[in-house]
């Protein structure tokens, strides 16, 4: 290979890591490249679709059992935690009726 298309080839690679991009090979068959392909574009969108994704498909392949108390979590990560909002609610007696 020339010093330019090394030159290139390493100005490439620096512009995609710029962006948080990284080129790697993977091993697979023939009639899945498309579907590896197309996974990767979106995985590289980083848009809530490609969150979505990422996470079906590391609940797919991880062989551990999905971990309890991800509404905790979710709450947790709340913008309401710490704010002073009064959720109690007044008890009001019901009206009488004759059955």
């Amino acid at each position: 290979m020339s010093s330019s298309q090394k030159r290139a080839i390493q100005n490439y690679r620096s512009r995609l890591s710029e962006r948080g991009l990284a080129r790697f090979e993977v091993l697979g068959l023939d009639g899945d490249r498309d579907l590896i392909r197309s996974l990767a574009r979106r995985l590289a969108e980083e848009g809530p679709e490609a969150a979505r994704i990422r996470s079906a498909v590391i609940c797919t392949i991880s062989s551990d059992a999905p971990k309890m108390g991800g509404i905790v979590a979710a709450l947790r990560r709340s913008p309401l935690v710490g704010s002073d909002i009064d959720l109690s609610r007044s008890h009001i007696e019901g009206r009488k009726i004759d059955l």
